[in-house]
Formats: C-alpha cells, sequence, structure tokens
C-alpha cells in the first residue's frame, strides 16, 4: 500500500488541477451507459474487498476503533457500492416518463414529452469523521454521486487522514484500471481547500456529514454562490425515544440493556444515537438504566477536537435547573492522546425538558443521555414537538397494544413523523440498514435536505436532476427514452393519459 504517512493540505494550484479534470471528466462519465458505470463500481468494491485487512490495520491504529466494527464497515463499503451498481443495471433511478403526442388529450393537443434524470456534474464530499469507511472516501455519498455519472472531488476528514489517503488510493487505481478517465475521482486535503471548492462554479452539489455548525457554514456558503447549488448536509439530531408503561410492564430490563448498549454504542459517537429517553414518572427502569450505565468502560473519542466539545455540552446541560446527573461521566489520556471519556447519565422531567429546549433538546455527540419522566400522554406530545428536525424518533410499545394504547400511539406516530425521517418500533435506531428502502434523513438539522437519504439505493437522486425533451427530433431523443429502448430501462409510457405501462417499453 501507499505510504501516507503525511498528508499536505491541497494547494490552490493542486486543486485547480484536480477540478479541471472533474470538469473534464463529466461529459464522459454521465455519458456512459448505465451497465458500463455499474461494472466500474463493481470493480472498485472488488478492489476495497482485496485490501480490506491492510485498511482496517491502517484505521485501527489511527482511530483506535475496534477491528471488528471497521471490518464490518468495510463490508458495507463494498455493499453499498454493489447496490448502487444493481440500481444501475435496474435502470429504475433514471424514472423515464414518456407521453407520446395526442391531438384529442383532454386538455387540448398534447407534445411528445419524454422525461428522465440525467447528472448534476461534479460533486464535492466532505467525508465524515465518525465513519472511516462507508461515510467517508468511498462511502455512500461517493458511491451514489459515482453511481449518477457524476464526478467525485472527495474532501477528506482530519481525523483519519492516512485511512482516507490509503483508500483514495485504491479507488483511483480501480477506476483507472477499469477504464474510468481522470477526474472522474480525486481526493483533496485541508479546511480552506475545501472551502475553495464549494464556492468554485464548477462544483454542482455537496454532501456532508458532521456537526451542526460545520454544516450550517457550509450550507450558507453554497446557498451564497452566485448561482447556488444543492447541499445535502447531515448536521445533528437528538432521537428521542418514548416508552410506554405498557411497553415496561412486559419487558422492563430489554429496554433498559437496549437503551444503555445504543447510546454508549462506539462511545455515544454516531448520528443515530437516542439522547432522550423518555419514561413514566416513577418507573424503577431509572435505577436500572443507571445501574447498566456504571458498568460501561471508558472508550476512546475519535480526535480531540471532538471530546472538547463533548466536555462543554455535558456542562452546559448539567447546569441547566432542574437537570439531576445520575452518572458523571470521567475522562482520560490514552496512549494514543485522544480522551476516553465513560458514560453520562442525566435525568429531568418532560416538563423541564421543553421549558428548557434550547438547551436540552440539542444533540450531545458522545455518550450521554437524558431520562425524562412524564406524567401524561399530552407531556410526551409538548416534548417531541418541542424537537427539532431529528433522524429518527423510537417508541417502545405492548406486544399487542390495546385499542386504548393504539389510539394514543396513534398521536404519538402523527407527531414523530413531522419531526423525524424514520419511526423505529420496539427496537434502537442506531445500526442503519442499508437497504432499499431506507430513509436516513429528516428535517433540519437532522438533515438541509428532507427529501432525500444518504444511505439505501435512493440517495442517487440527489444527484440527478430532470429534462423533459419535447418534440424532439428521433435523431436527438436520448437512448433511456427512445422508444426502441435500447438500454432496455423501466420506462412510463402515456402514464397521465388514458393507459399506461409501467414496465419495459418494447415498442
Amino acid at each position: 500500500m501507499t505510504d501516507t504517512t503525511h498528508l499536505a493540505d491541497t494547494t490552490d494550484e493542486q486543486l485547480e488541477t484536480v477540478l479541471a479534470a472533474a470538469t473534464s471528466a463529466a461529459t464522459y462519465w454521465a455519458d456512459r451507459a448505465p451497465h458500463e458505470r455499474a461494472t466500474i463500481l463493481t470493480a472498485v468494491a472488488d478492489a476495497l474487498e482485496g485490501q480490506a485487512s491492510a485498511l482496517v490495520g491502517v484505521a485501527v491504529e489511527e482511530t483506535g476503533l475496534p477491528e471488528g466494527r471497521l471490518t464490518g464497515e468495510m463490508k458495507r463499503t463494498s455493499v453499498q457500492l454493489r447496490m448502487f451498481a444493481e440500481e444501475l443495471i435496474d435502470g429504475t433511478f433514471l424514472d423515464v416518463i414518456i407521453d407520446r403526442a395526442d391531438p384529442d388529450f383532454v386538455l387540448g393537443p398534447r407534445p411528445d414529452l419524454r422525461r428522465y434524470q440525467i447528472p448534476v456534474g461534479p460533486v464535492l464530499v466532505f467525508a465524515a469523521s465518525n465513519f472511516p469507511f462507508a461515510f467517508s472516501v468511498a462511502g455512500t455519498d461517493t458511491a451514489s454521486a459515482l453511481a449518477a455519472g457524476c464526478p467525485v472531488v472527495l474532501k477528506a476528514h482530519p481525523g483519519h487522514p492516512r485511512t482516507s489517503a490509503a483508500t483514495a488510493a485504491i479507488v483511483r487505481d480501480a477506476l483507472a484500471t477499469a477504464g474510468a478517465p481522470e477526474g472522474v475521482f480525486a481526493l483533496i486535503t485541508g479546511f480552506e481547500a475545501g472551502v475553495r471548492a464549494l464556492k468554485d462554479p464548477r462544483i454542482t452539489a455537496a454532501g456532508f456529514t458532521g456537526s451542526v455548525a460545520g454544516g450550517r457554514a457550509l450550507f450558507d456558503i453554497a446557498a451564497a454562490r452566485p448561482i447556488p447549488i444543492p447541499f445535502f448536509g447531515e448536521l445533528g439530531s437528538v432521537n428521542p425515544a418514548v416508552v410506554t408503561a405498557g411497553a415496561l410492564d412486559e419487558r422492563a430490563e430489554d429496554i433498559a440493556t437496549g437503551f444503555v448498549a445504543s447510546f454508549t454504542l462506539g462511545a455515544g459517537q454516531f448520528c443515530t444515537k437516542p439522547g432522550i429517553l423518555l419514561v413514566p414518572t416513577g418507573s424503577p427502569i431509572t435505577d436500572r438504566i443507571t445501574a447498566l450505565t456504571q458498568q460501561v468502560p471508558a472508550a476512546r473519542m475519535l480526535t480531540a477536537k471532538i471530546a472538547e466539545g463533548y466536555h462543554h455540552r455535558i456542562e452546559d446541560t448539567a447546569a441547566v435547573p432542574g437537570v439531576e446527573v445520575l452518572v458523571k461521566g470521567t475522562a482520560s489520556t490514552g496512549e494514543s492522546g485522544v480522551p476516553e471519556v465513560s458514560p453520562t447519565l442525566l435525568r429531568t422531567t418532560a416538563e423541564h425538558l421543553g421549558a428548557h429546549a434550547d438547551t436540552l433538546l440539542e444533540e450531545s455527540f458522545g455518550p450521554a443521555a437524558i431520562i425524562a419522566e412524564y406524567g401524561t400522554e399530552d407531556e410526551v406530545h409538548r416534548v417531541l414537538g418541542r424537537v427539532d428536525g431529528t433522524l429518527t424518533v423510537t417508541v417502545h410499545t405492548r406486544t399487542e397494544p390495546t385499542p386504548e394504547e393504539q389510539n394514543e400511539l396513534r398521536r404519538i406516530t402523527r407527531i414523530a413523523a413531522t419531526r423525524a425521517g424514520r419511526l423505529v418500533f420496539n427496537g434502537w435506531p442506531t445500526g442503519v440498514a442499508v437497504t432499499h428502502a431506507q430513509h436516513h434523513g429528516g428535517p433540519y438539522p437532522a438533515t438541509t435536505a428532507v427529501a432525500h437519504t444518504s444511505v439505501g439505493t435512493t440517495a442517487i437522486r440527489r444527484f440527478l436532476r430532470p429534462v423533459t425533451y419535447q418534440d424532439a427530433p428521433e435523431a436527438l431523443i436520448p437512448a433511456p427514452v427512445q422508444d426502441r429502448n435500447p438500454l432496455q430501462v423501466p420506462q412510463a409510457v402515456n402514464a397521465a393519459g388514458e393507459s399506461a405501462n409501467w414496465g419495459r417499453s418494447h415498442s
């Protein structure tokens, strides 16, 4: 593997070379047939799998994350690439809709209209700190943008530079070997280089996973450009969980152990970590959760900067009136020089939670959680109503709720659906399934683009835009919307008229 012991920030001259190459490659990459891009993505997945052990070794040394966790993350990375390859072969992502000319259309003569999706152009991706593989160099943003037909400029995260450089070298080599031109993928480093790239008119969209402050600053830059661009940011999420009395009657111990395992997983450095647990007032589950939390050993934070932000956040939260510290986390500096922390558990009431929402209903990125006790269902409704946009809301219910419980749960889930992109029942939000139906998003500040997901195959839609050809000469009609359908992609023909064909058109 390439020696990546040192990474200097990308210079202005180097960035210009990268952006020029991405622009030059954009037309070629967009014009490749979907099955050709699928073959190349599969080659990248193969190459990463072939070097998985070496990459995991670098990441273990650099991040301190467990080998098993990183091995699983490597597998997820290659699986994501293969899923997008399958999506390309299927062709549904092109969203082809054809309305043939109809002189007798009910609203008057209708022209021939042919609509499909095209790539937006070069995409800038900001890698995440907490997933050095799955949300980083070859992660879901990169995979979905490449699948869409967009060149990718990847801004590496400073928390794992050697891992990023090693992964990027494998991706570049695999792309080149498979026939992709120079410029389809490149890695840049340094904060200033990332900002300059985001401001550059050749970048047409950006993806980001990180903090609210950092993501909002970049989002504002993207929006303030002379020609604004889409910015798909995943920023912050408190992921509240509601536990009903009926659920406690059935499985209080399972809920207690599950909650502690979820909010301390990976030292609480998951975007889906449940940060708020709403339980009935006086429930003994609070004592059980406290005892279990005290048994969780200290774990390494990803970076010293993240650890510093976490400690400031805990101090601010604990200082709020009506907040009790049940378990005070400890901190020490490990051999790596990065702090190791044990969990912090706080308690308050639902009333106090709502009254101090500006402080208490913010994300604490790290192993901390708040238990909020509620006396009535209305208190739960008010708390959920005060929650800003969040990736998830979890609800623990009786396995077979009574009719009365069902009515109350419908009220809770109705509110929850207005706040979150995913509702979890009788489980925990950590461990995001990479599937076609997954939605990893939510209202701001969970994300900056509520209609989109960063996990699952529909993530490709972020980097596509629709174009309709009206009464186009046959010689100029693109292959996906031709009547003869040479790419054999799904076509919806005359779907808005008197007949519809949602299968593959073979006219």
